[in-house]
């Protein structure tokens, strides 16, 4: 039998770090950016929905009130990169409660995609907020049998 020391201070020290990085994270945007003033990569992280098809994968990302142009898609040895900006609604301050809960500024996401896709077929488009990459697989390679000669 094992003995194991009970330290019951040991949870409550890993939730003091862990809120005190929630703080930092809370303070600079989703944690992307730097502690020494350098802006941060995003402000708001978009929902994604991601669908595997037979012969494609298809990425849903909620992006209400963001325009066409104000989205960058790119794809890198194998990671798909989906950012942009939305930008805040002009208002003007009238007497009484503003309250505005729509996130605005920069969002980033990432995605890691699999080997078996066509990197120069994905193709994307924006309808009523939503956009949806298409991301299309490669056929598969079937497997050689090689047989032996005896010599």
């Amino acid at each position: 039998m094992n003995v194991t020391r009970f330290e019951p201070w040991s949870l409550i020290n890993r939730l003091h770090r862990d809120l005190g990085y929630l703080d930092q994270i809370s303070a600079r945007g989703f944690g992307f950016g730097q502690e020494n003033g350098e802006q941060t990569v995003a402000d708001w992280v978009p929902a994604v929905d991601i669908v595997e098809e037979k012969d494609r994968f298809v990425l849903r990302a909620d992006l209400p009130g963001v325009s066409a142009s104000d989205i960058d898609i790119s794809m890198d040895k194998g990671l798909l990169t989906i950012s942009g900006e939305r930008r805040p609604e002009k208002t003007e301050q009238a007497e009484g409660l503003h309250r505005v809960e729509r996130a605005t500024g920069r969002f980033y996401r990432r995605f890691s995609l699999p080997e078996t896709v066509d990197a120069d077929g994905i193709a994307a488009k924006s309808v009523n907020g939503i956009l949806e990459v298409a991301i299309p697989k490669q056929p598969q390679v079937q497997a050689r049998r090689i047989a032996v000669e005896a010599s």
